[in-house]
């Protein structure tokens, strides 16, 4: 009995492992996002500074392309909306993973629990 619980015990905790490790990638994720996001809010702020005479260039690849400034603006709009939108879904999913993260630990503490009271059944037989 005390060994089925021990080997159900074992799987569960894997589980939870996984569920951690899902955890820490979408927080990595997260974090790269935020730095997008930081780093377009201050081109878009560069941008709204400069005016019709100032010149833009896109890098592409190893070469400086000459771009419309009303193309740039948009173009950092755009990229800013996308950047927002993962930052929310990989908030969600953060959400997500700690909800299941606290139903394992749950499941492993009753699982624990489970265990001791099988180990202190065999002890007293």
């Amino acid at each position: 009995m005390a060994e089925l619980i021990q080997k159900k015990l074992q799987g569960e905790l894997e589980k939870y492992q996984q569920l951690q490790k899902d955890l820490s990638k979408s927080m990595a994720a997260r974090q790269k996002l935020e730095a997008q996001l930081t780093e377009n809010n201050i081109v878009k702020e560069e941008l709204g500074l400069l005016d019709a005479t100032n010149t833009i260039y896109k890098l592409i690849g190893p070469v400086l392309v000459k771009q419309d400034m009303e193309e740039a603006k948009a173009t950092v709009s755009k990229r800013l909306d996308y950047i927002s939108g993962e930052i929310k879904r990989y908030e969600l999913q953060m959400q997500e993973c700690e909800r299941k993260s606290e139903q394992q630990r749950e499941v492993l503490a009753r699982l624990q629990q489970e265990y001791q009271r099988a180990q202190a059944r065999v002890a007293k037989a």
